[in-house]
């Protein structure tokens, strides 16, 4: 079996390459980075340590890697000859390789009439549908008919901390113990392959991905602009403090709030999850950079991200918000010159003022909640350097 994966990152390498890998596939990345193909094509192999308290590593073999800027044909080939095609490149990067998968799916409904699945595996609500409506951009009505006779694009939702190491020789993939892979089996096609090892196949995957979202991305978050405030480096770090930690913690109960309405989950359950989301984040093996984790407030501060839709949607449910609103106005107080959307957001809020930054960003409109999210800015502002006694103690 041969599997074709795009992007040979952290979660390519760490997570979906490993499952495939796992599960019986010859693997293939395709990639941009020359070097990193290189070491691919040179050892044949890759290495995942995990971080527990033990460090397993394991190696990844066979392994290959084709650079789509400089091998478009043998990608093509390859597309062609594929059992199973994913993705992890980023949902604002599948617009990039829409061209030349489309290409191979032309080529190959000519003559391979077997059954195959695309899956996008990136941090984004329907990725795989994203990729299909880009390739439907690629070829005219006609050819994607019969592109979509013999190919299907499930959705799924990833869910894995995976950082990197290099050295000379070896590319190293570094992951959290815990992992969850989420695929939509209605929007399967092909039958015949063996069930992805590790993966877990659902009838309705909308629940789990803004779980996801809305919990895991929203703690995350929540965390590292919390951190910033008090010039914590990394999110371990941040919650080696207690009140840092109530507070994300009661941020997620607050989230939880969105889940146990509308989709009727019973409170037991989130709080368990809750739970095992914070020993995730403070786990000691890992050292999270809150840097990494807090980029991008544009994009996170967004209306439906991880912050203010499950703030919005229990603001229209008349439940508690308090700790969600403070976490969506340290996003707005988050400032690292070296990311550009980051200092974006600050020039929009000196040039045109909080209130209409949040607008702009947000979407939010109700003056009631607009002037919630300036208040807590207000507030968090003005104590940021009383200490962090003072700041959560309010909360």
């Amino acid at each position: 079996m041969h599997a074709l994966h795009f992007g040979a990152g952290n979660i390519g390498k760490g997570f979906i390459g490993y499952l495939l890998n796992k599960t019986g596939y010859e693997l293939c990345f395709v990639d941009v980075n020359q070097e990193a193909i290189d070491k691919f094509n040179s050892n044949n192999r890759y290495l995942v340590e995990t971080l527990d308290d033990a460090h397993t590593v394991e190696v990844v073999s066979p392994v290959s890697a084709l650079n789509v800027s400089t091998q478009e044909e043998d990608v093509i080939r390859k597309i062609e000859s594929a059992n199973l095609i994913t993705t992890s490149i980023g949902v604002s990067n599948l617009s990039r390789i829409a061209g030349v998968i489309s290409k191979g799916l032309l080529e190959r409904i000519k003559w391979n009439e077997h059954k195959l699945d695309i899956i996008a595996n990136e941090n984004a609500i329907n990725a795989s549908s994203t990729l299909k409506a880009e390739i439907e951009k690629q070829v005219s009505p006609e050819d994607m008919e019969k592109i979509l006779t013999f190919v299907s694009f499930p959705n799924s939702s990833i869910d894995r901390l995976a950082l990197s190491k290099e050295t000379e020789k070896d590319e190293i993939a570094l992951v959290e113990p815990f992992y969850e892979w989420l695929i939509n089996q209605k929007e399967m096609i092909n039958e015949e392959l063996p069930s992805i090892t590790g993966a877990t196949y659902v009838e309705e995957l909308k629940p789990f991905i803004e779980r996801k979202l809305y919990m895991v991305n929203m703690g995350h978050a929540t965390t590292a602009y919390i951190a910033y405030l008090f010039n914590k480096p990394t999110i371990q770090s941040a919650l080696d403090n207690h009140e840092i930690e109530q507070f994300v913690r009661e941020t997620m109960k607050e989230s939880a709030q969105y889940f146990i309405q509308k989709f009727n989950v019973k409170q037991e359950e989130m709080d368990n999850y809750i739970e095992k989301i914070i020993i995730r984040f403070k786990n000691k093996n890992i050292s999270d950079n809150i840097y990494r984790v807090g980029r991008s407030p544009l994009r996170k501060l967004g209306h439906n991200e991880r912050l203010v839709k499950p703030t919005t949607e229990l603001f229209e449910l008349n439940l508690p918000i308090k700790h969600l609103t403070a976490a969506v106005a340290a996003g707005f107080l988050f400032d690292n010159p070296d990311d550009d959307e980051s200092v974006a957001l600050q020039n929009l809020i000196q040039e045109h003022g909080l209130e209409e930054a949040i607008k702009h960003v947000t979407k939010i409109t109700d003056i009631r909640l607009l002037n919630s999210i300036k208040d807590h800015f207000d507030n968090l502002q003005k104590q940021k350097d009383k200490g962090l006694m003072t700041l959560l103690n309010d909360y």
